[in-house]
């Protein structure tokens, strides 16, 4: 039977100033507090992506990324032939 991750409630005293400590462990993480009803809430911690990248992990886009990714995966770096290239471009003109 695997250990649980899960431990004992613990009592924790809402200063004058209206917060309580969740430890050191926790400092500088972004939670999200759930009211369930009054007196009872459900804190977890959180990750927040920035509005303007946002855009990023929409579906599209991820996909697009994953794909891109798989692609230099499957076609690792060479080295550049300066002659062809220069041809090419003066061909483009």
């Amino acid at each position: 039977m695997a250990a649980s991750s899960k431990s004992l409630p613990s009592l924790k005293v809402v200063g004058s100033n209206g917060q309580i400590s969740l430890g050191k462990q926790y400092a500088g993480r972004p939670v999200l507090i759930e009211e369930r009803e009054p007196g009872v809430w459900l804190i977890k911690t959180a990750t927040v992506i920035p509005d303007d990248q946002k855009w990023f992990w929409e579906p599209e886009n991820l996909k697009s990324v994953r794909e891109a990714m798989a692609w230099a995966q499957a076609n690792p770096p060479r080295e550049t032939n300066w002659d062809k290239f220069e041809k090419l471009m003066n061909e483009a003109d």
